[in-house]
């Protein structure tokens, strides 16, 4: 994706949560369908498609509530960095490709320098198919909602 295209794009967007980067990265990477108990309101589902939970080279779709319309998502696990708590899906298919050519899901959790907790960093890079297709903030801001839904779910006794 060529970053001098006005179709390009990037997105960031972090957030302090109360669960430990670890659990936290476990969760997303290989208990996915476990998030829509954590974030009823965002995520109805996840499902595997390809491979196992976890692994580069998964596919999962998300069934997922934006706008208050239900979405889907098929991705595919492209990178996971363990030790950085740290992982990379790109979609395949779903409703978002009706607007974008290309979109990347970058998620990572660092311990929080106050401890116990930790921040999740979220980025989406993207690329349009149009010049009037609006960036996907609320996309983005949907993701970290479910990040906070997930810290608090994790962070239960």
């Amino acid at each position: 994706m060529s970053s001098s295209s006005p179709l390009v794009g990037k997105l960031e967007s972090s957030t302090e949560i109360e669960a430990s980067a670890d659990m936290f990265h476990h969760m997303l990477l290989h208990k996915p369908h476990h998030v829509s108990n954590a974030s009823p309101n965002h995520v109805q589902a996840c499902d595997l498609h390809h491979s196992d939970w976890g692994k580069e080279g998964s596919i999962i779709c998300w069934t997922y509530f934006l706008k208050g319309k239900a979405k889907t998502a098929k991705e595919v696990v492209e990178s996971v960095d363990p030790k950085n708590n740290s992982l990379t899906l790109r979609v395949l298919e779903g409703d978002i490709l009706e607007e974008f050519k290309n979109v990347l899901v970058k998620c990572k959790a660092t311990p929080s320098a106050k401890g116990g907790g930790c921040v999740v960093q979220w980025v989406l890079e993207y690329e349009k198919l149009r010049e009037d297709v609006a960036d996907p903030v609320t996309t983005l801001e949907m993701l970290v909602e479910v990040g906070k839904d997930m810290g608090a779910h994790l962070a239960k006794p």
